[in-house]
C-alpha cells in the first residue's frame, strides 16, 4: 500500500521523534519572537510618539493584513507547539516504567518537570494579553483620544500600555506570568538545541550560557516596562492625562 503525502505526514507526527521536531520547530518560531517583542515594547521609553509610530508601521505594512499573517502565525506555532509538547509527554509517560520515570525525575531540573504546568499558565496569560491590549476589551482603552504622529491621527497605543499597567494587580499578573515564561524557556531553549542534534559535551556549556542570557534579556526586557509604570518613571503624555 502506498502512503500518501498526507499519510506521511500523519505517521512522521504519530511518532515521538516527529513530535520532538515539531516542538522544536515551532518553538524556534516562538524564539524568534519574544526579544522582538520586548525590544518593540522598549520603544516606550523613547516616548509617546516612537512607540505609536512603531505600532502604527505594524498596523498598516502589507496594507494591513501583515499584522495578521503575522499574528495568525504566531498563534499558530504557539497552539500547535502546546498541542505537541502535551500529547509527547503523555506519549513518553506511558512508554516508559515506573522506575525509569522515577529515576528520569530525579535527574530533571525544575524547569523541566513544571513544563506542562507553566506552559497552562502561559496560555492564560496569553489569552488574557490578547483581550487586554489587541481585542482591547476595556472601555477605558477604546475612549482614548487619537495621538499624532507625522501629522496623522493614530492609536494612542503609549497611553495604553500606561493605563494598562498602572493597574497593580494586572502588573503583578504580567511579571508573574513572564517569569513562569522565563522559567519554560531555560529548559526549552537548551531542548530545540538537543532535539536538532546541536548539543554535545562540547557545546553543552555554551548552549546553557545562551539559554541562560536569552532568559535574562527576555525577563528584564518584559517586566521592565510594568516596573517603569508602577513606580512612576514613565506615565502618561499630558493630553491623555487631561
Amino acid at each position: 500500500m502506498t502512503l500518501t503525502p498526507l499519510s506521511k505526514i500523519g505517521a512522521f507526527y504519530a511518532s515521538s521523534v516527529g513530535k520532538k521536531i515539531v516542538v522544536a520547530v515551532t518553538a524556534i518560531a516562538l524564539l524568534l519572537f519574544l526579544p522582538g517583542h520586548a525590544i518593540g515594547n522598549l520603544l516606550i521609553f523613547a516616548g509617546p510618539e516612537a512607540l505609536n509610530a512603531y505600532a502604527e508601521f505594524l498596523h498598516t505594512m502589507g496594507h494591513g493584513a501583515g499584522i495578521w499573517v503575522f499574528r495568525i502565525g504566531i498563534l499558530a506555532a504557539f497552539g500547535i507547539h502546546i498541542i505537541a509538547t502535551i500529547q509527547l509527554a503523555r506519549q513518553n509517560r506511558a512508554a516508559r516504567s515506573d522506575r525509569y520515570s522515577l529515576k528520569a525525575s530525579q535527574r530533571s531540573t525544575l524547569a523541566s518537570r513544571t513544563m506542562i504546568v507553566t506552559g497552562l499558565i502561559i496560555i492564560a496569560f496569553v489569552i488574557f494579553h490578547i483581550l487586554h491590549y489587541t481585542v482591547r476589551v476595556s472601555e477605558e482603552f477604546r475612549e482614548l483620544p487619537m495621538a499624532m504622529v507625522d501629522g496623522r491621527e493614530v492609536f494612542d497605543v503609549y497611553s495604553m500600555v500606561i493605563l494598562g499597567f498602572q493597574n497593580i494587580p494586572v502588573s503583578i499578573f504580567y511579571i508573574l506570568a513572564i517569569s513562569l515564561l522565563c522559567v519554560h524557556l531555560t529548559h526549552g531553549v537548551q531542548s530545540v538545541f538537543q532535539t536538532l542534534g546541536l548539543r554535545s559535551r562540547k557545546t553543552e556549556g555554551v548552549i546553557t550560557l545562551f539559554a541562560r542570557l536569552y532568559t535574562i534579556f527576555v525577563w528584564v526586557g518584559f517586566v521592565i516596562v510594568p516596573l517603569a509604570v508602577v513606580f512612576g518613571l514613565i506615565g502618561l503624555p499630558e493630553t491623555a492625562a487631561n
